[in-house]
């Protein structure tokens, strides 16, 4: 029995269910009747928004992206403008067949594009990454910050 009647492609929910995954969602539908939104944006936005966890160490700036799924080759770090980490990539989206019939799709395709102002103690010269069961690890030396000299004066008189 439906709760909630769907007024979008004859999809039905029970909001009562505590088990359910299905969240009804009213406005799902509305951008293929609308026809100017495309339906992939949906996809499009989870991985757009790749986070990215960055730390800084007494040696160095560490950069941490959860990729899963991604291989290395889909993915590209450069330095730009001298001081710019940038980090982008693709996922594709897996190939359909017309016989499939498809429960759910919740893992996001498409492109992501991140950059971070790096501060002017970071050795842009010596940038490693190394992709790892999913995990993108980007590590930016620090240049040993320079201790002012101090000189003792003597005091006459």
């Amino acid at each position: 029995m439906s709760i909630i009647p769907s007024f979008f492609g004859g999809r039905r929910s029970n909001v009562f269910d505590p088990f359910s995954l299905d969240i009804w969602d009213p406005f799902q539908g509305i951008s293929s009747a609308v026809g100017n939104i495309p339906e992939s944006s949906q996809e499009t936005a989870a991985i757009a928004g790749t986070r990215i966890d960055w730390k800084e160490t007494a040696e160095a700036h560490v950069f941490k992206a959860d990729l899963p799924g991604m291989k290395k080759e889909e993915v590209k770090v450069e330095v730009e403008d001298g001081r710019v980490l940038q980090i982008s990539g693709e996922r594709s989206k897996e190939h359909e067949e017309k016989n499939d019939k498809w429960h759910r799709v919740e893992r996001s395709s498409g492109k992501f594009f991140r950059r971070f102002r790096l501060p002017e103690n970071a050795k842009m010269d010596q940038v490693k990454a190394i992709m790892e069961n999913g995990v993108l690890t980007v590590t930016v030396p620090k240049e040993e910050e320079k201790k002012p000299e101090v000189k003792a004066i003597d005091i006459s008189g």
